[in-house]
C-alpha cells in the first residue's frame, strides 16, 4: 500500500512539538510494518528553515521524504514546488494523509488531492474546534473555513485522535467519515518505576510547547495560590516575547524563585520527567497530549484540565487529577494532591503498565493500515 504523509513540518523541525514527532512516528511504523510511505514536507524550523537540500528525497529513520522550500517563513508555509509534487505524483498513491490545518500546505494539497480523486484523511491535529476559530485570525479562518474548508473537508476522512476531538471537528464540518486512532507516542526503554526520594515541597513539571493555548499562565498565577510547598520546572520554549511575558507575571505575583526554566529538551526528556512528582497541563485546548503519555510512561502522576483530548482517559483508568481552567482550580486541585501521597504512589507504580500495553505500537499502527484500506477500498 502507497501512503502520502503531508506535512508543512517534518523531523528534526521538532520546535513544532508534539504534532511533528508524531507524524514521524506514523510514518515510520507504517514504513516498519511494509507500507511504502513517503512524505512531503516543507523546510521549516520555526523562523529558521532546515539544514537540508530542498526539492531531494531523504531517507529519514527508514522513510523516504522531501523536503520543499518556502517561501514564505510564517505559519502559511506557502510552497509551491510542494503543491507542484501533489499535482503531478498524487494519483500514484493509494491514500493521502495530511496533518493540520490552517496552512497553504495543507489546505491547497487538500484541495488538490481532491480534485485528482485521491482518498483524504484529514489529521486536525487540534487546528479543527470551536477553540481554533476563537483564538487567532478568526475573520480570516472564517472566509476560508466557509469558502474552502467545508466544502473540501465534506469530500475528505477525518482522522481525530481523541474522542473530544472528535467531537470537536464533527462540531464544526461533516466529513465523509471520521475514526479515533491515538497518536503513536515515543516511549523509553522500559524501566520498573523508582519511588521519588521523599522531599519537603511537591516538585512540579510543566513540560509542552509555550504558547497561549497551553494554559502556562494559568499554572503560573496558581501558584501564588498553592499552600503546600513546592518547585515548578517549565521545560519548553516559545516566542520571546510570549515567555518573557510569562517570567514577568511570574515576577509580579513574587513566584519567580519558585521556577526553573530550562528551555526546550529532548533527548532527557524521560529523566527530566521521572524526576518529578507531577505533571500540570491546564490547556485551553488540547486534542490529545503527547506529553502526558511520556509523563505517565516513567510512572509521574498528572493533573490536566478536562479540555485536554487524553482527560477522559486519564480520568477513567485513574492515572491522575482533572482541573478547570483557572487559576483558582488549578491551586486548589495541587494542595489536594499534596495531601494524598498514597495515590502519587499507586500512580506512579501502577501508570507504566497500563501505558506499554494501550499505546503498543504494532496494535496501532494496524488501525491506521486499517483506515486507509477502507477508503482507499471504497473510493
Amino acid at each position: 500500500m502507497r501512503i502520502l504523509q503531508i506535512s508543512a513540518s517534518y523531523k528534526p523541525a521538532y520546535v513544532y512539538g508534539g504534532p511533528t514527532m508524531s507524524v514521524a512516528m506514523l510514518s515510520e511504523q507504517l514504513a516498519n510494518a511494509g507500507c511504502d510511505v513517503c512524505v512531503f514536507a516543507t523546510t521549516a524550523n520555526g523562523v529558521s528553515e532546515l539544514d537540508v537540500t530542498p526539492n531531494q528525497t531523504v531517507m529519514v529513520d527508514g522513510v523516504n521524504v522531501t523536503y520543499f522550500k518556502r517561501i514564505t517563513k510564517d505559519h502559511s508555509h506557502l510552497s509551491p514546488a510542494l503543491l507542484k509534487a501533489v499535482w503531478k505524483n498524487a494519483k500514484t498513491y493509494d491514500a493521502v494523509h495530511i496533518h493540520a490545518w490552517w496552512n497553504l500546505v495543507s489546505v491547497i494539497s487538500c484541495l488538490i488531492a481532491v480534485i485528482r480523486g485521491v482518498p483524504v484523511v484529514v489529521s486536525a491535529r487540534g487546528t479543527l474546534s470551536p477553540y481554533s476559530f476563537q483564538n487567532k485570525n478568526r475573520a480570516i479562518k472564517s472566509l476560508i473555513h466557509n469558502l474552502l474548508s467545508k466544502p473540501i473537508l465534506k469530500r475528505c476522512h477525518i482522522h481525530a485522535t481523541s474522542q473530544r476531538e472528535s467531537d470537536a471537528v464533527n462540531s464544526i464540518i461533516s466529513p465523509k467519515s471520521s475514526v479515533i486512532i491515538p497518536n503513536f507516542v515515543k516511549l523509553p526503554v522500559y524501566h520498573p518505576s523508582v519511588q521519588n526520594a521523599t522531599t519537603a515541597s511537591i516538585k512540579l513539571i510543566f513540560f509542552s510547547r509555550i504558547e497561549e493555548k497551553k494554559g502556562l499562565d494559568i499554572l503560573i498565577d496558581a501558584l501564588s495560590l498553592v499552600k503546600a510547598a513546592f518547585h515548578l520546572t517549565i521545560a519548553g520554549s516559545g516566542s520571546e516575547a510570549y515567555v518573557d511575558s510569562l517570567k514577568q507575571l511570574a515576577a509580579d505575583i513574587s513566584v519567580s524563585d519558585k521556577i526553573t526554566w530550562t528551555g526546550f529538551i529532548n533527548e532527557d526528556k524521560f529523566e527530566l520527567l521521572q524526576k518529578h512528582d507531577l505533571f500540570v497541563l491546564p490547556s485551553y485546548d488540547e486534542n490529545f497530549g503527547n506529553a502526558v503519555i511520556e509523563s505517565l510512561s516513567v510512572g509521574t502522576p498528572v493533573l490536566i484540565s478536562r479540555e485536554v483530548g487524553l482527560a477522559d482517559y486519564v480520568n477513567k483508568n485513574k492515572l491522575g487529577w482533572l482541573c478547570e481552567t483557572s487559576a483558582i482550580s488549578v491551586a486548589g486541585m495541587i494542595d489536594q494532591i499534596v495531601a494524598q501521597p498514597h495515590e502519587l504512589e499507586r500512580i506512579r507504580q501502577q501508570a507504566p503498565d497500563i501505558i506499554y500495553t494501550d499505546f503498543n505500537a504494532g496494535s496501532i499502527v494496524e488501525k491506521y493500515i486499517g483506515l486507509y484500506t477502507k477508503i482507499s477500498t471504497q473510493h
